[in-house]
């Protein structure tokens, strides 16, 4: 008689446990689109959403009121919390790629017309100029104020910010005690636990066809992955053609001008999603012998790089010994 009261007890309270669920969340930030998946028991949105509008209102170039645009203006050297991770993230990897991913690149970006401001007439000399406030070296932070040495260097947050907003969201959610989820703000993703069928999370890598309007998209991989972020950055998407000749968004911050290379994408797998995102970003400029290279002197990077075929039709594939175990069979 015990043990079925007992049972009874337990069933009772099973029963007015709520039910977890696999709930969805969309919206824009960013300028682009994010879609959320995670399983919990209750519908968390609203927390989801106050976490990306802070971020925004710190990373966001195209805020004038924000952290980073008031810092470009020289109208104050105050930093936050996201601002200073960004920062920080940043310097490392601009370390460890040798400048190749370098956020002083916004005048560049901006004269390019990729920027939060109008594009310039470009000339020789005006790249020449721009150069002048390009580098992290030159810029720095001291009890957390932002100390230029140059009253001309602005920071780009858009190859680094988005991928950080990826984990401010996914750490929110395991906070909460969720354990499986995914994250994915304008490409950039990070997943943990399993998906709604019980199984690793499937991920598109796309083909590198040039469509900024995202018309068309052909899958030339998928990945099953799990307990880990993913960072795309490729010259298909964000471009323009002048006068028959294609410029990408990415800029050097070594000559001042788009790179223009075989190397069309590349996908980068890491333990946080802004790391996945700079570095994306940095190969992008190094192209593929010099990506690598990193990428085998550092566990927690994989790659998986797309390059422009001899004939330009057929796509030349090179990616990293660990990249190579995740792809779906």
């Amino acid at each position: 008689m015990r043990l079925l009261s007992l049972l009874a007890v337990v069933l009772i309270f099973t029963a007015c446990q709520p039910q977890k669920q696999y709930i969805k969340s969309e919206g824009l930030i960013f300028g682009t689109i994010y879609h959320i998946t995670y399983e919990h028991h209750e519908d968390v949105s609203a927390g989801i959403t106050q976490k990306l509008n802070a971020f925004d209102w710190s990373m966001s170039t195209y805020k004038d009121t924000s952290v980073i645009s008031k810092i470009n203006r020289n109208e104050s050297a105050d930093t936050d919390v996201y601002f200073r991770n960004v920062f920080n993230k940043a310097k490392e990897i601009t370390a460890v790629t040798e400048g190749a991913f370098d956020m002083t690149v916004a005048p560049l970006v901006n004269a390019w017309g990729f920027g939060f401001s109008k594009k310039d007439s470009i000339t020789p000399e005006l790249i020449d100029a721009l150069l002048m406030d390009v580098g992290m070296d030159a810029i720095s932070l001291v009890d957390q104020q932002v100390v230029k040495e140059r009253e001309g260097i602005m920071l780009d947050g858009s190859a680094i910010a988005k991928g950080y907003a990826v984990d401010v969201v996914a750490d929110y959610l395991q906070a909460l005690g969720i354990e499986n989820f995914m994250v994915e703000i304008g490409g950039e993703m990070r997943v943990e636990g399993k998906n709604t069928k019980g199984t690793f999370w499937k991920v598109g890598i796309d083909k590198p066809i040039d469509d900024p309007e995202v018309l068309q998209r052909d899958l030339q991989e998928i990945i099953s992955v799990s307990d880990i972020a993913l960072a795309t950055s490729g010259n298909y998407r964000n471009f323009y053609m002048k006068d028959g000749k294609k410029y990408a968004h990415t800029i050097s911050p070594f000559t001042g001008y788009p790179v223009d290379h075989q190397l069309l994408g590349v996908s980068v797998l890491a333990s946080d999603c802004m790391s996945a995102d700079a570095y994306a970003t940095a190969f992008m400029v190094l192209g593929v012998e010099k990506s690598m290279q990193i990428v085998e002197a550092d566990a927690n990077l994989e790659a998986y790089f797309i390059s422009a075929g001899e004939n330009g039709e057929d796509y030349k594939i090179e990616m990293s010994a660990g990249f190579g175990k995740v792809i779906s069979q």
